[in-house]
């Protein structure tokens, strides 16, 4: 008896092990994380300044700006739906907030209250048609985009709005850790929040059970309309909150604010193995998918690489990313599902 109980255990560990390995490997953020490594690795080889202190802290400063509006992006995502306008929602909140410091004289708190409830009705109007009135989100955001750009051409007449009050500015140059300031503070703060919420609050599971199989949703009880709405309006607040930060930044509200960041975040959240069909996707992955594109692109330019091949390579990535994900969540899953019934 105790032969064959010492012959078992090797076969009973085993198995163990490979199923272990199998859940790590198949998490989402694990293949992000390694070609992150690997593209780092890579470039770092090719021009060892890449992972100079300055470029560090320009990838690091332009993921701050960028990666907020991906945190809103992963909840609505999350929800199963997606947002095209949030760099149009950015651009406008700046700008209109600007333009209450300098046109209208209002303090500095009032003024960004006003840029913030800007990107909060936007989030609204966004949310109420797509839900109520069952206009694709794809078509909603998108035409909001257009209105979002319009409406800055008419905020601005064309031209940056200056000069703005001190106190916002010095806001703007102030560094907290590594050169870095109040807006990678204020990220990572809303990311660690955000991923927690996400993973360990029933508000978390409702929101991926209303992007994962909304009708079942329902009938336990979930309002997911008023899930979808909300997602709406946090992603508008926080492309106004980044927009903002960068018109402290540069302490002035110019037109370009924004301008592009709409597929930035979309690619970034999706290369993060965030689904586009809802239900699925971590914050951490949306996280780490923005940085990777940040790194890309710097990368690129480091090494020398014209910058009309930035867009092309990003899109490539996607892609590919897209892809990959998809095939080894089906040959983890399947191959699991196999292995356990053996």
């Amino acid at each position: 008896m105790e032969k064959v109980v010492k012959a078992a255990r090797p076969e009973t560990v085993a198995p163990s092990l490979r199923a272990k390995a199998i859940r790590m490997i198949a998490i989402g953020e694990v293949g992000v994380i390694a070609a992150l490594f690997v593209l780092v690795a890579l470039f770092y080889f090719i021009q060892p300044a890449f992972l100079s202190p300055r470029n560090i802290r320009a990838i690091l400063q332009v993921v701050s700006f960028v990666g907020i509006i991906a945190i809103g992006q992963t909840m609505l995502l999350v929800c199963g739906e997606f947002d095209l306008s949030v760099g149009s929602v950015a651009g406008l909140s700046a700008v209109v907030s600007a333009k209450l410091m300098t046109a209208f004289g209002l303090p500095v708190p009032v003024a960004i209250v006003g840029g913030l409830a800007t990107g909060a009705i936007i989030g609204l109007v966004n949310g109420l048609i797509v839900v109520k009135f069952r206009i694709p989100a794809f078509i909603q955001t998108l035409g909001m985009l257009f209105i979002g750009q319009g409406l800055i051409q008419v905020v601005t007449n064309g031209a940056p709005v200056y000069p703005l009050p001190a106190s916002v500015g010095e806001t703007g140059m102030q560094t907290i850790v590594f050169g870095l300031g109040w807006s990678f503070a204020f990220f990572i703060v809303a990311a660690i929040t955000a991923d927690l919420v996400l993973r360990r609050t029933v508000l978390g599971r409702n929101m991926y059970a209303t992007g994962g199989n909304p009708e079942v949703a329902r009938l336990v009880g979930i309002d997911t309309n008023l899930y979808k709405i909300g997602a709406f309006v946090t992603i508008g607040m926080m492309a106004a909150i980044a927009g903002m930060f960068v018109m402290a930044d540069l302490a002035s509200g110019t037109t370009s604010i924004g301008s592009g960041w709409e597929l930035t975040v979309i690619a970034g959240v999706v290369v993060g193995g965030v689904s586009l069909f809802g239900g699925a996707g971590t914050m951490a992955g949306g996280i780490v998918g923005i940085l990777l594109l940040q790194v890309v692109s710097s990368g690129l330019v480091v090494i020398g690489v014209s910058s009309n091949w930035q867009q092309i390579a990003i899109g490539v990535i996607m892609v590919l990313a897209v892809g990959l994900d998809i095939a080894r969540r089906r040959y983890f899953t399947v191959g699991a599902g196999a292995r356990n019934k053996e």
